[in-house]
């Protein structure tokens, strides 16, 4: 399957919101005051134009006026929105480099060839019999009258009977079609325009999907999501909205409400369906234990599903959970897999959370199943009802690792998934991800963070539920107006958060916490240290086998004042709420860690690691890559040399992991699958670290040292 035979047949809710959100709108022939323009043309020439044509002047089309072969491929490539960039050459040599993209991308979809293999006759003007034969290859309509003009032979009567069938075009009289006479501009406007309307109405069975995931409870630019999927609603309005978890955890918002701001938004923005993710977990532990999160489910003007998730054992959540496939599910209520009925076409849609997390949460008696064979069961479950359009939502990570699960070995394993709405990962993907390991492709999709983005996909289906094509994307919110009736939704939220982040977390320090930017990118702080420690703490209650944090100096953004200390220096400190990963290393991986970490020294640089559970010195003279001395890992309250064949957990945050900064070593560990994302954010745990010490006065340890400058100060 070609992504060019999915885009020539669909331009709906993501192409459409894309287009409006980044350009300003196509003018009509109207309004580029096309003079040549008569009322027989006006509805095709304000297609093309709309499409991106330009007339031959800025007051004529060139209505009458022969065309020719460049500017028709030109034409065609632009109505069929075809992929201009990435096209093979052609081989034509005589292809003006204003259509060469066009030209390759006609070549590409077997819709022309060219007069020979070097030479396409782009100057040369095409006749209608050529067009015929073009539009034949390029829409792929249904029909065929039996015609009979004198001057259609063999070679084009299929081309022909396909035009005539779909109303295209009727020849020049009434016994001929006129094969050699020369295509006008303006009849080669009628013919795609109609010819676009034929493709339209005979397209596939079309799914528009929007969905969110790892939300993690950022709500400021909630209004702007609203208007987003406003947007794509007013191209497709039965367009289906899903969640694929971890509404949970992360900010001040949910800190104070417990999900209830979150769900007051989801329930307006009418949400269709959610899974969980492993942080709507995060409270089990707590004295009212997983109370919020019963509150959140029966609070939800939308249906949850997961598949994999067993809550029978668990009280808060008696009478929420039913263990089968709903036609008709109720809002506020637990199933395995739902059905919704989208322009009359049914799509069955489950759940799936990641079997870690017992690991990485506090799921008390709350238990997960095996998501192969849950997802197995799902599809097995949906076909038996005549179902051939299935989506799973799944919180279990694009490509994370497979000591657990991940969307990529679960499109791989199971066979009938058609879309993977993914989350757990923070996962940017801004194009799908096409899966062809089975029998019939599966499309991945996930936003990535925080509701910086809101996914849109568009699915063709065949009538027998194969899909024939996709186009997907992510809108960046950011760049849409607020919805004002959100944003005053907003307001009282905002406020008492804005009054939290004024308030003590309860910690003084006693010296100043060292956070200036030439200090924690060049040499060990105090800051660095309390941060590192903090992390290590968090990431040895989940692995006790961590032994190393490491954080990387970009990510430390202030210092705090000596005295009390507010959640909005915390916030200030860490402002990009990024989360916990346990990276499993060599030591020969961890040293060339280090060596990118003072490759730019004694210059700034925010790949600078401030670490916690080893130390070791490095020679600034010495060439990067050459500068580290010595290592040593801390081995309860001793040190012992690194061993470089050895294995280490190492603790970080999951943009140094997965290789941010340009950490070559810990990319290819998060490629290898050998992190561990549990997710926890990082102001989150370094605030409550400081909660749990004495008195916060952190020390310049000699963690870090650079030989060269203690043999120059001495």
């Amino acid at each position: 399957m070609k992504k060019r035979s999915y885009n020539k047949l669909l331009a709906t809710a993501t192409t459409a919101t894309l287009v409006a959100s980044a350009f300003a709108p196509m003018v009509s022939a109207d309004e580029k005051e096309f003079t040549d323009v008569s009322s027989r043309y006006i509805d095709a020439v304000n297609f093309l134009v709309s499409k991106g044509a330009n007339g031959l002047t800025e007051d004529q089309f060139g209505t009458h006026m022969s065309i020719k072969r460049v500017d028709a491929a030109v034409l065609i490539a632009k109505v069929l929105e075809l992929d201009t960039e990435s096209a093979p050459e052609s081989g034509f040599l005589d292809v003006p480099s204003r259509a060469t993209g066009a030209v390759n991308a006609l070549k590409e979809a077997g819709i022309t060839t060219g007069k020979n293999s070097t030479t396409f006759d782009s100057h040369s003007h095409v006749t209608r019999g050529e067009i015929s034969l073009w539009l034949e290859r390029a829409f792929q309509l249904d029909g065929m009258a039996d015609v009979t003009f004198k001057d259609v032979n063999s070679r084009y009567k299929n081309a022909i009977g396909m035009m005539v069938a779909n109303d295209i075009t009727q020849g020049l009289t009434e016994t001929l079609f006129g094969v050699d006479s020369l295509a006008k501009r303006g009849d080669f406007a009628i013919f795609l325009h109609k010819a676009y309307m034929a493709m339209e109405d005979q397209a596939d069975y079309t799914l528009t999907l929007m969905h969110t995931n790892d939300t993690h409870g950022n709500l400021d630019d909630i209004a702007k999501r609203a208007t987003a999927i406003q947007e794509v609603r007013e191209v497709s309005p039965e367009a289906l909205l899903l969640d694929a978890g971890d509404v949970f955890s992360g900010t001040l918002y949910f800190n104070e409400f417990l999900g209830q701001a979150d769900l007051e938004f989801m329930n307006y923005l009418g949400y269709d369906a959610m899974t969980f993710g492993n942080h709507e977990f995060d409270l089990g532990a707590s004295a009212d234990g997983h109370k919020a999160l019963s509150d959140f489910v029966k609070g939800a003007e939308f249906p949850f599903v997961s598949a994999n998730v067993d809550f029978s054992k668990d009280p808060k959540f008696d009478g929420l959970q039913n263990f089968d496939v709903s036609k008709d599910p109720a809002d506020g209520q637990i199933y395995n897999g739902i059905v919704k009925e989208v322009d009359g076409e049914k799509v069955g849609i489950f759940g799936l959370t990641t079997e870690e997390t017992p690991d990485i949460s506090s799921t008390g008696s709350v238990e997960f199943q095996d998501y192969i064979e849950r997802a197995t069961a799902m599809v097995e479950a949906f076909e038996e009802q005549g179902i051939n359009k299935i989506v799973a939502v799944t919180h279990i990570g694009y490509n994370d690792s497979l000591q657990y699960d991940n969307d990529l070995e679960l499109a791989k394993q199971v066979e009938g998934i058609d879309v993977i709405i993914g989350g757990h990962s923070h996962s940017p993907l801004d194009e799908p991800t096409l899966n062809e390991d089975g029998v019939e492709p599966t499309i991945i999709v996930q936003t990535g963070e925080y509701g910086k983005a809101l996914g849109t996909l568009d699915v063709a289906f065949d009538e027998d539920g194969i899909i024939t094509g996709y186009a997907g994307g992510l809108l960046k919110v950011s760049e849409f107006e607020a919805d004002p009736i959100v944003a005053d939704m907003l307001k009282p939220y905002a406020e008492q958060i804005e009054a939290l982040k004024n308030q003590s977390i309860g910690v003084e320090a006693v010296s100043e916490l060292d956070g200036v930017r030439e200090n924690v990118r060049t040499k060990e702080t105090n800051l660095g240290n309390l941060i590192t420690d903090g992390m290590l703490a968090k990431a040895k209650a989940i692995n006790p086998e961590t032994v190393i944090a490491l954080q990387n100096s970009g990510g430390i953004r202030a210092s705090i004042d000596q005295g009390d200390i507010t959640m909005g220096e915390i916030l200030t400190v860490m402002p990009f709420g990024n989360s916990l990963g346990i990276m499993n290393l060599t030591g020969a991986e961890i040293t060339e860690a280090l060596e990118h970490s003072v490759s730019a020294a004694p210059t700034a640089s925010g790949a600078f690691l401030q670490v916690s559970g080893l130390k070791f010195q490095y020679d600034s003279s010495k060439p990067a890559g050459e500068r580290v001395v010595s290592v040593e890992v801390k081995d309860g309250s001793t040190y012992a040399p690194l061993e470089e064949n050895a294995s280490y957990f190492v603790a970080t945050n999951t943009f140094t992991a997965k290789g941010g900064d340009n950490y070559e070593v810990f990319k290819k560990a998060y490629e290898d699958g050998r992190v561990s994302e549990p997710g926890f954010i990082d102001f989150e745990m370094f605030r409550d670290y400081l909660k749990t010490l004495p008195t916060v006065d952190p020390k310049v340890e000699d963690r870090i040292v650079d030989v060269n400058k203690t043999t120059t100060n001495e």
